[in-house]
């Protein structure tokens, strides 16, 4: 075998801290040859990106290579100067970096930001690196490219500003692309079609990709070689089929078995029998109208003549990609935006007035996507879980603070959190604290807004498990919003799949899924990943561990 394009050997990372260093990544080794896909794959805090920001140098404040080596081709690249790395920046290697909304400069057009990797490197002059930009553009499959040229980030999709960074990014023929999560915030189907396009040009040059991922099932399908990392170390690599086939370490197999694509979880029927069971929720024909400000007249249809019952007990899957109205549904049924015409009913009665919107409040919550957002960062745990209680005079102040305590327990975290504020508390133990406010009113109904997207694998699976257990024990009822097609399979009874504001399709999830109806369903089922690679199905009980 030819010598490889990255070659890394014993890595040690670390970051200053207050007063003492801390290492995130200890004795790491690796090697990706050219025409090969490695995917580094772990949880948050496992050392992954560190380790791809060190071989491309570009390591946060305070934080250093202390010990190893980093070798591309036959050049070290630890301690390498400034001036040095701006050369091999771009021109040797290309990274795609996670986020498409803060990588791209808001200000410049999407051409000149193409051009710019171009003129940097002497490659083109200033004309001549107008027009390539636009063939780069091209490239990678965009649409009209001349007029996206002349865009800036903000006009085009996540998507589209996805593909102008791998343009950017493969624009001089690297040997060596990085891609750090590249595709983690883009719906399943434009997930695919970027992951397509880019095993496509990275196929075509020929370049080494190291490719950063927290998502098995995407490593599953596009990786040749897989790195497991835990706590700053290499815990397992090999063949993909080998590691995510036949895993040896107790962490990758823990990995495998919480990922929803790549394993069949035991699903327990609620104890209030769903079946036959009269709704909770009905949503009847109904639409919703925005105008797009700064477009004089202009509007759009969020919400297209949806209808669809819940019955009490029942989990309910609303799927689709971005756009397609799954968010405005759930405004509309928690009455935080009104419908254009339709109506919505809880409990076979609508909400007319102010105290029709004061019960509804009481009897259906909302659980956000994203649990370091949606808490109070100067509140404490207690005081965010007491807040709907104070709200609505619910108990005495004894009362309540015995009710925050219960509240914590049901959620598995227990009163020791109660004094502690969320910059205190991991994802998990957040999504947990919002699940608990959620439920201190003894609501009938759950709005769950992709709750779980914002969660690493193995605590996705720990939050699935306590919503699982809270809809059996306390017979609540959800409307589980998401784009993720292997989460919703994992908790709905019966799932609609929007498109464009307008429902597509409706049924048992099974059948749904199994065998789909309308083409559109049957292309975002196609696009889960893990479909493609050919391992074996792991079987896992629900995890319900403590995230303490």
């Amino acid at each position: 075998m030819s010598a490889p394009v990255l070659q890394v050997r014993d890595l040690v990372v670390e970051y200053e801290g207050r007063g003492h260093a801390v290492q995130a990544v200890r004795g790491v080794s690796f090697d990706v040859h050219a025409g090969e896909v490695v995917a580094l794959v772990g949880e948050s805090g496992s050392g992954k990106s560190t380790t791809a920001h060190a071989v491309v140098g570009l390591l946060a404040g305070g934080g250093r290579v202390v010990g190893g080596s980093v070798r591309l081709h036959d050049g070290e690249l630890v301690g390498l100067p400034p001036k040095a790395w701006q050369q091999v920046r771009g021109a040797r290697i290309g990274l795609v970096p996670q986020d498409p909304g803060i990588a791209l400069n808001p200000v410049a057009r999407i051409g000149d930001q193409v051009a710019e990797v171009l003129r940097i490197h002497g490659r083109v002059r200033r004309a001549a690196a107008a027009q390539q930009a636009v063939e780069i553009l091209r490239s990678v499959g965009l649409s009209d490219p001349e007029a996206r040229a002349r865009q800036y980030p903000h006009e085009l999709s996540g998507g589209m500003r996805q593909r102008v960074l791998i343009g950017i990014a493969l624009a001089l023929e690297p040997s060596l692309v990085i891609a750090d999560e590249p595709t983690s915030a883009l719906d399943v189907t434009v997930q695919s079609r970027v992951l397509d396009l880019f095993d496509d040009l990275t196929a075509r040059t020929g370049s080494a990709v190291l490719f950063i991922t927290h998502d098995l099932a995407v490593a599953a399908d596009r990786a040749d070689r897989v790195v497991v990392m835990k706590d700053g170390e290499i815990v397992e690599e090999g063949l993909t089929a080998q590691v995510l086939g036949a895993p040896s370490h107790p962490y990758t197999r823990s990995l495998l078995a919480a990922a929803p694509q790549l394993a069949v979880r035991e699903r327990v029927a609620p104890r209030a029998p769903s079946v036959g069971a009269s709704p909770l929720l009905d949503v009847l024909s109904v639409s919703k109208t925005f105008r797009l400000p700064g477009h004089a007249g202009r509007t759009v249809q969020a919400v297209d003549d949806v209808s669809f019952s819940v019955p009490r007990g029942g989990a309910f899957g609303l799927v689709g990609e971005s756009g397609s109205g799954k968010s405005t549904i759930a405004r509309l049924v928690l009455q935080l935006t009104t419908p254009d015409s339709g109506t919505v009913l809880l409990d076979g009665a609508p909400v007319v007035d102010a105290a029709g919107r004061a019960l509804l409040r009481r009897r259906s919550q909302l659980v956000h996507q994203n649990p370091f957002a949606s808490l109070d960062p100067r509140f404490t745990v207690a005081k965010i879980i007491d807040e709907p209680l104070r709200s609505h005079r619910v108990g005495s102040r004894s009362q309540r603070r015995d009710r925050v305590v219960e509240l914590l327990e049901q959620v598995a975290l227990g009163a020791a959190y109660a004094s502690r504020r969320p910059g205190e508390l991991s994802g998990g133990q957040r999504q947990r604290v919002a699940i608990a406010r959620a439920l201190a009113l003894e609501p009938d109904l759950l709005v769950l807004d992709e709750p779980t997207s914002a969660l690493d694998v193995s605590v996705q699976a720990q939050i699935l498990a306590l919503l699982d257990r809270l809809r059996r024990d306390r017979a609540l009822t959800y409307l589980f919003i998401s784009h993720d097609l292997a989460v919703v399979r994992q908790v709905a009874d019966r799932v609609g799949v929007l498109h464009d504001g307008r429902l597509v399709e409706v049924g048992p999830t099974a059948d749904v899924f199994d065998h789909p109806q309308d083409p559109y369903t049957a292309e975002l089922v196609g696009a889960i990943p893990g479909r493609r690679a050919d391992l074996p199905v792991l079987t896992a009980a629900p995890l319900e561990r403590s995230t303490r």
